[in-house]
C-alpha cells in the first residue's frame, strides 16, 4: 500500500491502527487525523488536526492526502459512547434529545461526511480499503439486551450508510471493499466504565484488536463489500 488515512489516530484503537500500519507498510504514505493532538506520534506518520464538524476542513483534508496519487486504505475509528456528563441509557426515562444529537454527531454524521469526500478517493487500479469502526451494538439482530438508545441508534444508522456507500461506491470502482468492522471490547476509555464482569480473556488490548481488524479486512474481496465483520472475522448481520 503506498497510501493511507486513518482518523481517530489520537485514540487507543486509532494509535494502534497507525501503529500497525506504518510498520506494515513503511514506505507508504499515511495520514493520521484526529481532533487533538495525539500523546504520542510515530515517526514516519504524517500527522493533522482537524475539526470533524467542520466539512470544509473534512473535504480539504481529502484533498491533501490524496495530492499525486489515490488511497489504498482508510479507517475510520471515531465514535462516541460517553462523556462527562453523558452515560449510555438503560432504560426509555433516561432518554434526551440532546444525547441522541450527540451521539448521532459523532457516530453517524461524522463519518457520512468522510465517506462523502474520502470515497470517491480510492484507488481504482488495484483493491482498496475502507474501513469503518462500528459495533455490534449496532446490529438490531443482535440485539438481546436493550437499552443504550442512543448509541445503539447511531451505530444502526452508520451501519446503513456503510451499504449505500459500498452499492453506490461499486458502481464506478470494483475493486473498493467498504466495510463495518467490530473491534470487540477494547481496553480503552471509552470501554472502562463497562468492563466489570467481563472476563479478562474478552477485554483486548489495542493492538491484539488492531492487528486482528487489519487482517480481517485484508482477505476481504470486493464481492464482500458493504457487510459486517467482528475482529475475529465472522460476519455480523445489521
Amino acid at each position: 500500500m503506498k497510501n493511507i488515512a486513518i482518523f481517530g489516530s489520537s485514540g487507543a484503537i486509532g494509535h494502534a491502527v497507525a501503529e500497525q500500519l506504518s510498520e506494515e507498510n513503511p514506505d507508504a504514505a499515511i495520514h493520521a487525523f484526529s481532533r487533538q493532538e495525539p500523546h504520542m506520534k510515530l515517526r514516519g506518520v504524517n500527522y493533522h488536526c482537524m475539526d470533524y464538524q467542520e466539512e470544509d476542513a473534512i473535504e480539504a483534508a481529502a484533498a491533501s492526502a490524496t495530492s499525486g496519487k489515490p488511497l489504498d486504505m482508510v479507517i475510520v475509528a471515531t465514535g462516541l459512547l460517553h462523556e462527562k456528563n453523558m452515560r449510555p441509557e438503560k432504560s426509555l426515562r433516561e432518554l434526551s434529545a440532546k444525547k441522541f444529537q450527540r451521539l448521532f454527531e459523532v457516530n453517524t454524521v461524522v463519518p457520512a461526511m468522510i465517506a462523502k469526500h474520502f470515497l470517491p478517493r480510492l484507488n481504482t487500479d488495484t483493491t482498496s480499503f475502507f474501513g469503518f469502526l462500528s459495533a455490534r451494538a449496532g446490529s438490531i439482530s443482535d440485539n438481546q439486551m436493550g437499552g443504550w438508545y442512543a448509541y445503539r441508534a447511531a451505530k444502526a444508522a452508520l451501519n446503513m450508510i456503510i451499504k449505500n456507500a459500498a452499492i453506490e461506491i461499486s458502481r464506478r470502482n470494483k475493486k473498493a471493499v467498504i466495510v463495518g468492522l467490530y473491534p470487540g471490547m477494547v481496553d480503552s476509555e471509552l470501554s472502562k466504565p463497562f468492563q466489570r464482569g467481563v472476563p479478562a480473556e474478552k477485554i483486548f488490548s489495542p493492538s491484539f484488536s488492531t492487528q486482528k481488524l487489519i487482517s480481517v479486512m485484508a482477505s476481504l474481496t470486493p464481492e464482500q463489500s458493504g457487510r459486517f465483520f467482528d475482529w475475529d472475522g465472522q460476519e455480523v448481520l445489521p
